[in-house]
């Protein structure tokens, strides 16, 4: 794959984020999450799939251990509400959303690995508002590597990468991908 955000295994890869990084990153973010929101009584954490979901599965971890409360977790299939899915070659194939709990009046984190464009989050933000009214919406990414094409920020970021539009940022997930990092690929 060529994209974006996604995998591609052609060119040269950095290394931008090993292992312990990865677990430093999620420690960082889940302090910050907490205090944001004066604790995490409302708060409720969306990973939009595919890596979005181990990543908010960390981090309600994490927050479970620093604060001894458990965070519910869903996910989110963000494929019917994509804006590109007639220009895409393949058929979508969708899983759907696994969202076990109510969204109305909460404090939503919507959970994912690498914002690009912006339009991966407005998909998962239309999928959340047809879940319900929440308080509020946040977003929290592994990766911010900038190229906005939608006025969106994540109120909780890893690592910002500066990148040039044709490398790609490949997030690599022991639960997905069987190891943890973060690489650049230049093609």
């Amino acid at each position: 794959m060529t994209g974006q955000k996604g995998r591609c295994n052609m060119g040269k890869e950095t290394v931008i984020m090993n292992a312990d990084d990865i677990k430093r990153t999620i420690s960082r973010m889940s302090h910050q999450l907490i205090e944001r929101n004066q604790g995490v009584g409302n708060v409720v954490l969306l990973g939009i799939k595919t890596r979005g979901m181990p990543l908010a599965r960390r981090i309600a971890a994490k927050i479970e251990e620093i604060e001894g409360s458990a965070l519910p977790v869903g996910e989110l299939d963000i494929t019917l509400y994509r804006d590109d899915l007639t220009q895409k070659q393949e058929q979508a194939t969708v899983h759907g959303s696994q969202v076990p709990f109510a969204v109305e009046g909460k404090i939503v984190v919507l959970v994912d690995d690498v914002l690009y464009t912006g339009r991966t989050v407005r998909a998962a933000m239309d999928a959340v508002i047809d879940l319900g009214r929440p308080r509020k919406v946040q977003l929290a990414v592994l990766v911010d590597r900038g190229h906005r094409e939608l006025p969106i920020r994540a109120d909780f970021v890893g690592k910002n990468v500066p990148t040039a539009s044709e490398e790609v940022v490949n997030v690599r997930l022991a639960e997905v991908d069987s190891n943890d990092q973060v690489v650049i690929v230049r093609s």
